[in-house]
């Protein structure tokens, strides 16, 4: 069931259902207390998306060691530039439509579509590359890469404006990085104290700076004692590493896989006639500026003298730009961000969730470029 996505999917087939047959009561449960006097919808998205992104900082983490997907650090720069294009890519695909066909009105949801889903990108590209070709562990790195520059955008773009940033609080972040980092050389061997402590700490300075907590691990978890030497892509776990990076992530990945269940209640609960001009502005940025953005600088990096993952080709690279333009999880996030009008923000919700009609597109795709599948 977790590999196929099927908590994610749950929760969205409910949460659109509820929605739509009782919106009222879908309503209030998001928004009354759920867990003491905090609701539903904050547990989620401020609490429990801490440790998916956690889970996505170990993945960078390890793939950054020797042996790893992105060593030595010019097997990253491809990627990295394929992630730049698959946001200005969108970016300027918005733009450019909301010009020509929109209004000012939606101008502040050009920020949506930078956004990949991680997990639903994952189970499309297995689907169309197979598990172990070198585009998978592009394309995740493509999609964990962009959903950090999703919450960054909502931190920078999208304040509220009843709570204006206030920076002097992430010196509560700075100072759990600084306890990380004692940890790790007093060489504690559990992550515990890491999570608890420096997590903790760490969520409350960007939770009091009025920025998105849920990044609030991605800043601790580097300093995790890790393996000196990476066996693995990612996603993949090996059973002989019991370091307190592999074992956070062993205890966790199946945690926060189902717990995606409660994402895709909180967040994917649109109206079936919530069609808007934001739906399709979001759904053809995704779908054509990903393509477009990922493939074009990707391919420009490769020009520059900085190669494609081994046994990648552009087909490949095209390909991981069609799929990339899956913008669920953090587009969600965005979109809940971006508009305050709850009609303008149900188009853009349902942009987001039928952006993953690129599954549809890549997988016959797939067969027209003869993409290698690699098992």
């Amino acid at each position: 069931m977790r590999e196929f996505s099927i908590p994610l999917i749950t929760g969205v087939i409910i949460a659109l259902f509820w929605a739509n047959l009782d919106p009222q009561g879908y309503l209030n449960f998001l928004h009354n207390h759920f867990l003491g006097d905090l609701n539903f919808h904050f547990v989620t998205n401020d609490i429990f998306m801490v440790f998916f992104f956690g889970i996505a900082a170990v993945e960078i983490t390890q793939s950054c060691l020797p042996g790893g997907d992105l060593y030595p650090l010019k097997k990253a720069i491809n990627p990295l530039m394929a992630t730049l294009g698959g946001v200005l890519g969108p970016v300027v695909i918005y733009l450019v439509l909301n010009h020509l066909t929109g209004s000012e009105l939606f101008f502040r949801g050009w920020g949506i579509p930078t956004a990949t889903d991680i997990a639903f990108a994952w189970l499309v590209a297995r689907m169309v590359f197979g598990s172990s070709h070198p585009a998978v562990s592009f394309l995740l790195l493509v999609a964990i890469a962009d959903d950090a520059v999703g919450l960054a955008i909502i931190a920078v773009f999208y304040p509220d404006p009843n709570f204006p940033v206030d920076l002097i609080w992430l010196s509560l972040t700075g100072l759990a990085m600084l306890l990380a980092f004692a940890l790790r050389i007093r060489r504690v061997r559990t992550y515990w104290p890491f999570v608890l402590l420096g997590g903790g700490l760490s969520w409350a300075g960007l939770f009091m700076a009025h920025l998105h907590p849920a990044l609030a691990l991605v800043f601790i978890i580097p300093f995790l004692h890790h393996a000196p030497r990476e066996k693995k892509h990612f996603f993949e776990e090996d059973p002989g590493d019991r370091t307190p990076l592999s074992q956070y992530e062993h205890d966790w990945k199946v945690i926060v896989d189902f717990g995606l269940f409660m994402f895709g209640l909180a967040n994917a609960g649109v109206a079936f006639s919530a069609f808007g001009t934001a739906t399709w502005l979001v759904l053809v940025s995704l779908l054509a500026g990903k393509s477009v953005g990922v493939f074009t600088f990707g391919f420009i990096a490769e020009r520059l003298g900085f190669p494609l993952p081994g046994g990648m080709r552009n087909k490949d690279l095209l390909m991981a730009g069609v799929i990339a333009g899956i913008g669920f999880t953090v587009a969600l996030f965005i979109a809940g961000e971006a508009f305050t009008d709850p009609v303008i923000q149900g188009a853009a919700k349902m942009g987001a969730m039928l952006s993953f009609g690129a599954a549809i597109i890549a997988v016959p795709l797939g067969k027209v470029l003869k993409i290698r599948k690699v098992p």
